[in-house]
């Protein structure tokens, strides 16, 4: 990443407050955290504490990814949030375009994957070193020469969405990383996270926050 970077200047958009969780629809374009260098410093995290100073960060979404957030109120909170995405307790939809159109409705992505060292932040499929990573998929929607498809996670690998979508020939419409050609011309990284279910840290009650899909 370079100083080209330009995050929106949307307003926080808030989707849950409560005294243990803070949910909000991050854009497009905007860091989770920080990075390295003082033009990396915008994040959603830093404008969150602007106004909420006691948030903490639970887990990160790509800088071109949009969608649902949570963070943790509380040093209670971000622990037992933090344990439910390692222990694959947390429920996750996402919402993307691909290039192409899969020839079947449903499937399962089951590819290990790694980072690429020299191409750094890329990962890739490494069947040998890989680590564990499996995404199901639905077909929604047939727009043209493109896929409107639903996400579904199993695990939390870094850029497995948009790894595994390639992988199989559909590769996410507008993703600077793994798209080439027509299907890399694209206004935005066209992935969307539509939902996040997670259990309360105050009581364990089952919340599911959503963000409309903005393309």
């Amino acid at each position: 990443m370079s100083s080209d970077y330009n995050p929106p200047n949307d307003p926080l958009d808030v989707i849950h407050q409560d005294h243990e969780l803070l949910v909000v629809n991050k854009p497009s374009g905007l860091l989770s955290v920080p990075g390295r260098g003082e033009h990396l410093a915008d994040c959603m995290l830093s404008r969150l504490q602007a106004v909420f100073p006691e948030v903490l960060l639970v887990h990160r979404l790509d800088r071109d990814t949009s969608g649902v957030m949570v963070f943790a109120m509380t040093p209670h909170a971000q622990r037992n949030l933090s344990r439910q995405f390692e222990d694959r307790k947390t429920k996750k939809i996402y919402v993307a375009r691909v290039w192409g159109v899969p020839s079947e409705k449903t499937g399962t992505v089951d590819l290990p994957l790694i980072v690429d060292w020299p191409n750094r932040p890329r990962q890739m499929v490494d069947h040998e070193n890989g680590k564990p990573a499996i995404t199901d998929w639905r077909l929604m929607k047939v727009e043209g020469n493109t896929a409107r498809i639903r996400l579904m996670p199993q695990t939390g690998r870094s850029h497995q969405l948009r790894v595994h979508m390639q992988a199989i020939g559909h590769p996410i419409l507008g993703d600077p990383f793994y798209a080439e050609g027509p299907a890399a011309d694209a206004p935005r990284l066209m992935l969307h996270a539509q939902s996040l279910r997670v259990s309360h840290p105050d009581g364990g009650k089952g919340m599911t926050f959503t963000a409309k899909c903005p393309f």
